[in-house]
């Protein structure tokens, strides 16, 4: 099978190349092999390569940013998919997009099943509901959505933590996060095992193998930030990236304005796609220890 993977530089593509089972021939693109702002770029890359599935996991992800590059984060977020599905339309091939929790807006307080309507509060989420309509003109396109990724490399909220429990414990300081915004954690390593399945790649013979075309993936229970963090402190000390966590105090995300409105309540029933994927959930917390000790094995 061959696959041709965007966003190869982020921490999801990082995780998706280390784990690529052996029967995929990769063909890995970053941002500088292959910007996802060209239409005509992704076009290209699909009739130069003709792969049986493209699996989209580049994205324009900065949140707050997005708001005053409304324009860069649709090219990426909606135009790049489309030309996926234009091309793979011609060459025959598949496309999974990865999408995210801020398609919803949160408001119903309940797990958000994968067939509900869209309603995005912000740029970010709306350029990636648009992603996934566009997406889905390709008879043979998936989407998975996802929440709060994270994982061992790259710019993510675990790895600011864990730099800012050391910062803040060194002085003396509390550190304050936001306590009522609710969903899940999903780590890299459970993300990058659900997409492989989600394109057929080592696949439980009792899955259904056609599956559902849109499929919801977090790990296990739910968080809210300030949870996370305390988590990643404690953690962090257990298993010795931390000489000490900081003492962490709850703010309300009036307390902490952003440019961005973001949902405060994003938890996705997974239930059915954990079926359809034949994989089973891993509890967030057991998800953060895994990534940690995967750090921690990493150090000099």
């Amino acid at each position: 099978m061959k696959v041709l993977l965007t966003g190869a530089a982020g921490q999801l593509g990082q995780e998706l190349i280390a784990s690529r089972p052996p029967e995929v021939e990769l063909i890995a693109c970053s941002r500088g092999e292959l910007d996802l702002a060209d239409a005509d770029a992704c076009r290209a890359a699909v009739q130069q390569h003709r792969p049986d599935w493209v699996l989209n996991a580049g994205a324009y992800t900065a949140v707050d940013k997005a708001e005053s590059e409304p324009e860069l984060a649709a090219a990426v977020n909606a135009g790049a998919p489309a030309a996926f599905a234009e091309a793979l339309a011609a060459t025959g091939g598949r496309l999974l997009q990865v999408s995210t929790d801020f398609v919803f807006n949160g408001a119903q307080g309940s797990p958000y099943r994968p067939e509900q309507p869209l309603d995005p509060l912000g740029v970010y989420g709306a350029t990636k509901a648009a992603g996934e309509a566009a997406a889905l003109q390709l008879p043979g396109a998936r989407l998975l959505r996802t929440s709060w990724v994270y994982g061992p490399v790259g710019k993510n909220f675990c790895r600011t933590m864990l730099r800012l429990h050391a910062l803040k414990a060194a002085a003396g300081e509390s550190l304050g996060v936001v306590a009522d915004q609710v969903g899940c954690p999903t780590s890299t390593l459970t993300l990058a095992a659900a997409c492989w399945r989600a394109i057929g790649v080592g696949a439980d013979p009792a899955a259904d193998p056609s599956g559902p075309r849109i499929l919801h993936w977090s790990d296990a229970g739910v968080a809210s930030w300030y949870d996370f963090a305390v988590a990643i402190g404690e953690l962090g000390v257990e298993l010795g990236l931390l000489q000490q966590a900081a003492a962490v105090r709850p703010l309300t995300t009036a307390d902490y304005p952003t440019p961005a409105q973001r949902p405060s309540y994003s938890l996705l029933d997974c239930t059915a796609s954990r079926v359809a994927l034949g994989l089973e959930p891993l509890h967030w917390r057991e998800g953060l220890a895994e990534v940690l000790r995967c750090m921690a094995a990493a150090r000099p």
